[in-house]
């Protein structure tokens, strides 16, 4: 009987202490991030994004996104909203991690493009002035410094700051943000 106990307790602790290993080369991953833009108000100025990667060497991956981001700007006493889709298409790039790959570093740079709108399309406002920016296709480049942090040998959670420069806008060219993000990853 003291063999059968010692053998139990001997395969808990190992089920206990074991880690799976992490970054597998073609593993895919589901993540959602949101946050704020960096020069934009606190709770109406924000995006959400949906992202697929998949793992390739030494901790790079793969990054196939969809965002959507809102931008507020103020008129008298009105908002105009600036609504932004957009598909991401890029890679990124492990700076560096600790040695179980608990912690990373990651650097990941973008191709983009969206359409943006402004007023929902609307160019007359509500005293009579008429905005001079107009909905448009957008395209550009993004960029992003990502801290990945595995909560679970499975669920991780990703602080980042990101940039994107954008053409085709009438607005800012130039788009700082930084958020928070979980993925899972299968």
């Amino acid at each position: 009987m003291k063999n059968y106990v010692y053998i139990i307790i001997v395969l808990f602790c190992n089920i206990i202490t074991a880690q799976a290993q992490r970054m597998l080369p073609k593993q895919k991953g589901l993540e959602t991030s949101t946050g704020i833009i960096a020069d934009g108000k606190i709770g109406t100025d924000y995006y959400i994004n949906v992202a697929m990667t998949i793992n390739g060497k030494k901790g790079n991956y793969q990054l196939w996104a969809v965002e959507y981001s809102r931008k507020e700007n103020d008129y008298k006493h009105i908002q105009i909203p600036a609504e932004t889709f957009t598909a991401e298409v890029g890679y990124s790039f492990l700076l560096i991690s600790d040695a179980g790959k608990n912690t990373s570093l990651n650097f990941g740079i973008t191709g983009i493009a969206g359409y943006e709108s402004i007023n929902r399309g609307k160019a007359l406002l509500f005293d009579g002035a008429k905005l001079l920016t107009e909905d448009n296709f957008i395209y550009g480049v993004g960029g992003r410094i990502t801290i990945e942090t595995y909560l679970s040998d499975r669920i991780i959670l990703l602080l980042q700051a990101r940039t994107k420069i954008l053409w085709g806008t009438d607005l800012q060219q130039i788009r700082p943000s930084a958020g928070i993000g979980l993925r899972f990853n299968f």
